[in-house]
């Protein structure tokens, strides 16, 4: 834990702050071994049903539904934060408005060398 260093945009895990895993009070500790033995328990009998060698049906797995679920509907789980904005921004509409911008100067300074007859054209369909 000495060597852990903060990363400048994420927060510190619960499990690396030392208020919350060294100074936890006996109702904490008696709630974490609950979900503990809970989870253990669930994890036996997943792992009871998938090594039977007797298995006649498909054992589904709650989570891994959910998962699936939310992999293929993406747009119905999706929350729009300062994060998604800015990259939405980003990667949507500021190339557009630099292609513009690219696009627009070219014309019109090739325009003016038009007008002016200073443009070179280097490949002509009339000739």
């Amino acid at each position: 834990m000495a060597d852990y260093r903060e990363a400048p945009l994420a927060t510190r895990p619960k499990t690396l702050d030392p208020n919350e895993y060294f100074n936890l009070s006996p109702e904490q500790r008696r709630a974490e071994e609950a979900r503990g033995a809970l989870r253990a328990n669930l994890k036996r009998q997943y792992q009871l049903q998938l090594n039977n060698p007797h298995r006649n049906e498909l054992i589904e797995d709650p989570a891994l539904t959910r998962w699936v679920y939310a992999r293929t509907n993406p747009y119905t789980h999706f929350r729009a934060t300062n994060k998604t904005s800015l990259l939405g921004a980003m990667f949507g509409v500021v190339p557009l408005f630099i292609l513009y911008y690219v696009f627009k100067t070219d014309r019109d300074k090739r325009e003016e060398q038009i007008k002016a007859g200073t443009y070179d054209r280097k490949f002509s369909l009339s000739s």
